[in-house]
């Protein structure tokens, strides 16, 4: 006889009985083991999510804690940016102050041999071909770094519009909109990117050949990078209203070997009133300028010649 169970359950109403047989049993030790197996399971699962968890947030406190290290040395690396962009602009003013002071003593003592004097007299504009003229124009800065735009504040001395101070203005204000198209004046190489708020804000040098450099202030962005070549008319920046400025304009500098020029005559420069420049600057040696471009135009023309001969040669 097979094995039952009887389970009994009483009442005040009486009793009930309930008979198990074996396979009613196995089914109940089935179930049960299925949920106690679900039941461990479950356990098992949240005690490894809860380690998980511990984990999670042991990780994630070591890495607040390194955002914030790394928070830290951004912010002291950016004062220490702006610290040493502070100091390049005050010894930038500094050394175009004593350049300009040294140029000054030079015109009052006469500092400069008789021969140089006779050989800058004896500069024949006249007799500067085109392809000389073409190569000057060039490489050296001239025409607009921005396109229909008003002269807001010239070179020279005068008030600064923000700090009030009476102050040397170094180079040409052009009263434009932020977002203006801002080009090179000339072939060069970006010598330098710098972001800002002080100063002269976002700027761009430029540096060309024979010790020229030109200069872009204010900019709200920059089309080129520090290291890359450009020729004249290429775009390098937006203009702006960043830095020391009391309005959206582009600042702009001619300078050679250090030395601030006034970029009014370069900025009238062209080939045109080529000669304009001779008269209007007088602090660069245009003669011996002049005869190194034609040298260097010379070479190239032999050389191009050369090779037309040794194409004709070849090829008859």
């Amino acid at each position: 006889m097979k094995e039952r169970i009887t389970i009994s359950v009483s009442s005040i109403n009486g009793s009930r009985h309930f008979h198990l047989c074996s396979k009613t049993q196995l089914r109940l030790r089935w179930v049960a083991g299925t949920c106690l197996a679900l039941t461990l399971s479950v356990a098992g699962s949240l005690v490894y999510l809860n380690h998980l968890l511990n984990s999670a947030q042991s990780q994630q406190k070591a890495l607040v804690q390194q955002s914030e290290s790394l928070n830290g040395e951004l912010v002291s690396l950016k004062r220490l940016k702006a610290e040493l962009e502070n100091e390049m602009d005050e010894r930038e003013n500094r050394l175009a102050y004593v350049a300009e002071r040294l140029g000054e003593l030079e015109h009052v003592l006469g500092v400069g041999s008789p021969e140089e004097s006779s050989l800058e007299r004896r500069l024949d504009v006249a007799a500067i071909n085109s392809a000389v003229r073409l190569a000057m124009l060039d490489t050296i800065p001239n025409g607009l770094p921005v396109v229909n735009a008003r002269q807001s504040s010239p070179f020279g001395e005068r008030v600064h519009p923000v700090t009030r101070k009476r102050k040397m203005h170094r180079g040409l204000d052009f009263a434009v909109k932020k977002g203006t198209p801002v080009y090179a004046t000339a072939d060069g190489v970006v010598e330098t990117v710098r972001s800002s708020q002080k100063g002269y804000g976002n700027f761009i040098r430029l540096q060309h050949a024979f010790g020229f450099t030109s200069s872009y202030s204010h900019l709200k962005s920059f089309a080129v990078r520090h290291g890359d070549f450009v020729t004249k008319g290429d775009l390098i920046a937006y203009s702006g209203n960043t830095g020391l400025s009391s309005g959206p304009h582009l600042h702009y500098e001619v300078r050679f070997v250090g030395r601030a020029l006034n970029p009014q005559p370069f900025v009238q420069w062209g080939m045109d009133n080529f000669e304009h420049i001779f008269d209007q600057e007088s602090k660069v040696k245009w003669a011996y300028l002049v005869d190194s471009v034609t040298l260097r135009v010379s070479r190239q023309l032999q050389l191009s010649s050369q090779k037309d001969v040794k194409f004709m040669v070849s090829s008859g």
